[in-house]
């Protein structure tokens, strides 16, 4: 076979690699939609004030959104030799999404976030909603039980999607659930004690967003394929991607564009969100800590002595070597090259948010 003969069969293999996930992309958009009918319709019939929840989470889940887990989950299964026609992979990637939105709306209460995907979170939204009608009561602590039985009940429809999927991956479906709680609650402790730690930020990072968006989505695929033998790469693979994924969003929140990302922009700073951008910078000048916790100091005063200890530009390195690791660590793993590929490439999209 000649070299362009070679390269044409690559390029067809990857194409077709493309489509195949984007088909079961789709199936899992369609498996959400029908949940959230299906969930609206019983409701329903019940009371009519009883589909509120279950349209709060239907407005969360037709506002936008990468679908970065399911991505994975069936980029996983599918490398791995899945059977794309099966519909336990098309749950599973559902479930992956549909817990994604529980932590959204949850994180969402604990951050005291105004806007997500462009539109008022679910407390934000339901206190106004409360305060407008005079009801009884205080109007903060409405719009926050009510967003946390909508995420709760976001839980809930994950963990009936997942009942769907292959038995085989209810073990890491279950270790990655508690990782999420866990690294949440590791979050809000660093938070509030904002003492400067590179290792724990690194810690948190990766188990409460990287591994829960990579890694772990990654192993469920291939485990539902039956392809146990690859979780040690992927794992590799998805605490490289996972930490450049979660730096690039601390990035994101410190020097972004709230109309591109659809939150406002600073959370970490008003919240004391303990990253590792903030870490590394406490650690070379010891006014950074101030400039958060002290009161009379604007974000841009923030932002300006974050880039004057050259940190921001070291996280884009570090993120760099964190993408090339993860390729490597893909590169010999016994799957084909089509599937090598869009991985590598997918590594770079998350990393890098481009399209």
């Amino acid at each position: 076979m000649t070299s362009d003969a070679i390269r044409d069969t690559g390029r067809e293999a990857a194409g077709h690699a493309r489509r195949t996930t984007a088909d079961l992309l789709r199936r899992v958009e369609d498996r959400l939609s029908s949940l959230l009918a299906a969930e609206r319709e019983v409701w329903a019939e019940v009371h009519e004030g009883a589909v509120v929840p279950v349209d709060a989470l239907a407005e969360l889940m037709a506002s936008g959104g990468k679908r970065i887990r399911p991505a994975f989950c069936v980029t996983g299964y599918l490398a791995a030799g899945g059977d794309p026609g099966d519909p336990g992979i098309v749950a599973a990637g559902a479930a992956l999404e549909m817990l994604h939105i529980s932590a959204l709306v949850h994180d969402d209460v604990l951050d005291d976030s105004s806007r997500r995907r462009g539109l008022p979170t679910v407390h934000t939204k339901h206190a106004a909603l409360h305060d407008s009608r005079g009801w009884q009561g205080e109007s903060r602590r409405y719009g926050e039980g009510v967003a946390i039985l909508v995420g709760d009940l976001a839980l809930v429809y994950s963990d009936a999607l997942m009942a769907e999927a292959p038995r085989q991956v209810l073990p890491e479906w279950n270790r990655l659930r508690s990782e999420v709680m866990i690294g949440q609650y590791m979050d809000v402790h660093a938070a509030a004690e904002f003492s400067a730690s590179p290792r724990s930020a690194r810690l948190i990072a990766r188990i409460k967003s990287g591994r829960y968006t990579i890694h772990r989505p990654l192993v469920v695929g291939a485990s539902a394929a039956g392809r146990d033998e690859l979780a040690p790469a992927f794992e590799e693979y998805g605490e490289a991607v996972g930490e450049a994924f979660q730096l690039r969003d601390d990035l994101l929140d410190a020097f972004g564009d709230s109309t591109d990302t659809g939150k406002p922009t600073g959370l970490d700073f008003t919240q004391h969100k303990m990253t590792l951008l903030l870490g590394w910078a406490m650690q070379r000048d010891e006014r950074i800590h101030g400039l958060i916790t002290e009161p009379g100091h604007t974000p841009d005063e923030v932002r300006r002595r974050l880039v004057d200890t050259g940190v921001p530009a070291d996280v884009e390195k570090h993120i760099a070597g964190l993408v090339e690791r993860g390729c490597k660590a893909i590169a010999d793993a016994p799957i084909d090259q089509a599937w090598r590929g869009e991985l590598t490439d997918m590594a770079r999209r998350v990393a890098y948010r481009s399209a």
